[in-house]
């Protein structure tokens, strides 16, 4: 054959595997324009395409590795060769250090090749998990998502969904042959109040920047520092002070908003645990982890759901050591007996233990309400928080003030003329004295009582000054988290 022949032929192939396809659209938008290198682009099953592309490019002019399946193409279907495709993905994000973007769309296993099809999705787990801690991990669910590949995808560090994507392990219509009929199975709305899908996107290009945002806020790897963007200053010392004065009535969101850069907020998880925020933000350009208790949520109260999505989020901050910041006003863990039932304690020990094994820097604020196992996990000793600073609004004790006020003045209103009224300057007389934040200040347990307009700039301080922090762990394997 002559070289122009060879030529031609060359060009033929490229454009028969290069046709418009919705995996490649897909991955056009994801990558900054004409950077994508698929890798692969001649692997055949059986004389056809194999239902995924593979490849890396930039995202923001950092390089990250991807593969979309398509469902267009053999129904996306996964096999021995389609595996073998992302593998190498992983393969390759593992000796250069780059995050992995997983795009979802297919309707499962290619069936005809039996046992191999089961050791490809075996392959793809084994692959996923290796690297995780290593690399970011984002699976972005556009389509169809079932099975073996739903548990794929729920082990990458994030996960992103379109609106009108499915993500499930055993298919709705199986279900309801089993006489179950569970509303929103399968759903990304169901994903999200779940804690299964961290963000739910209106649409397909939407979910598509959401995962670009997302690469931007995290550093390439575990040995990265973390990164630094442009950012808009944001000036609400009056707001902070006024939010102070009136604790009780505060938002917390509005308050993170008014400390951290402006409109840097990606929150995750909004749907689920409600009575905890959590978002990747920036402070000062440094990506940081934000956590915070939302107490006009759940009685003031942390549930079991908002405590599994604080532990889940600060491990994640912490594999890549991003700082993590925790804002604190909350009443403690709910005591309600189905929290008890459904494992509340479990979860209050893995959020505790998250907390006190986690290397990054960890700076907490509380700004109210911060009492008993609460207190303790979330800005204690047990978090072992490297900077605690408190409001003057704070309020620090071993137990509710009611309670503690109730034992400590017990007798005390036997000849009360208003027992009432009596009880409750009782209660703020203890606030302001045993459980005030300069009476924690005074025994070492915070660092420093601050001005609430003061607020950002001692956080920025904090994170420039933590930004060399290293730390150590005592020689193990590793911890045992109470699962």
């Amino acid at each position: 054959m002559s070289p122009e022949n060879r030529l031609s032929a060359l060009a033929h192939a490229q454009e028969s595997v290069n046709a418009a396809s919705k995996a490649r659209e897909r991955l056009a938008l994801l990558f900054d324009k004409d950077t994508f290198v698929e890798l692969d682009t001649f692997a055949k099953v059986d004389g056809e395409e194999t239902g995924v592309v593979t490849g890396y490019g930039a995202v923001d002019g950092s390089p990250v590795f991807a593969f979309a399946q398509d469902k267009g193409v053999l129904s996306g279907a996964v096999g021995r060769v389609h595996a073998a495709k992302i593998k190498k993905v992983y393969d390759l994000a593992l000796k250069t250090g780059a995050p992995v973007v997983g795009i979802y769309d297919s309707n499962g296993a290619r069936l005809s090749e039996g046992n191999d099809a089961l050791a490809a999705y075996g392959q793809m787990l084994l692959s996923l998990n290796n690297l995780s801690g290593v690399v970011p991990q984002i699976s972005l669910v556009l389509g169809t998502c079932a099975g073996t590949a739903a548990m794929i995808a729920c082990s990458a560090d994030f996960v992103i969904m379109s609106k009108e994507a499915e993500l499930f392990m055993t298919a709705p219509f199986t279900a309801k042959a089993n006489g179950e009929t569970v509303e929103g199975v399968g759903t990304a709305e169901n994903a999200a109040k779940a804690g299964v899908a961290h963000v739910v996107c209106a649409d397909e290009a939407s979910a598509i920047a959401s995962t670009r945002g997302l690469i931007a806020r995290l550093p390439l790897n575990n040995l990265s520092t973390a990164p630094i963007s442009d950012f808009v200053e944001t000036d609400a010392a009056a707001a902070l002070q006024a939010a102070c004065e009136n604790i009780e009535n505060a938002e917390i969101d509005t308050i993170v908003a008014d400390v951290v850069d402006a409109n840097s907020m990606i929150e995750l998880d909004k749907e689920f645990g409600k009575s905890a925020l959590t978002a990747l933000v920036t402070i000062s350009g440094i990506s940081c982890g934000v956590v915070a208790t939302r107490k006009k949520e759940n009685n003031g109260k942390l549930d079991k759901d908002a405590v599994s999505k604080i532990a889940r989020f600060v491990s994640v901050c912490d594999s890549f050591a991003l700082p993590v910041i925790t804002f604190v006003d909350t009443k403690g863990f709910s005591g309600r007996a189905a929290e008890e039932l459904a494992g509340g304690i479990r979860e209050a020990a893995k959020l505790a233990h998250v907390y006190a094994e986690a290397t990054c820097a960890k700076i907490s604020v509380v700004l109210g309400d911060a009492y008993g196992p609460a207190y303790i996990a979330l800005a204690g000793k047990n978090a072992n928080a490297d900077i605690v600073y408190a409001w003057p609004s704070a309020v620090i004790s071993a137990l509710a003030p009611e309670t503690a006020a109730n034992i400590f003045e017990d007798g005390k209103l036997k000849d009360s003329k208003n027992p009432t009224a009596d009880r409750a300057q009782m209660i703020e007389d203890y606030k302001k004295n045993q459980a005030s934040p300069f009476e924690a200040a005074a025994g070492g347990h915070i660092d420093n009582v601050i001005d609430p307009a003061n607020t950002r700039a001692a956080l920025i301080s904090a994170v420039e000054l933590l930004s060399a922090k290293r730390e150590s762990r005592l020689p193990k394997k590793h911890s045992n988290m109470p699962m």
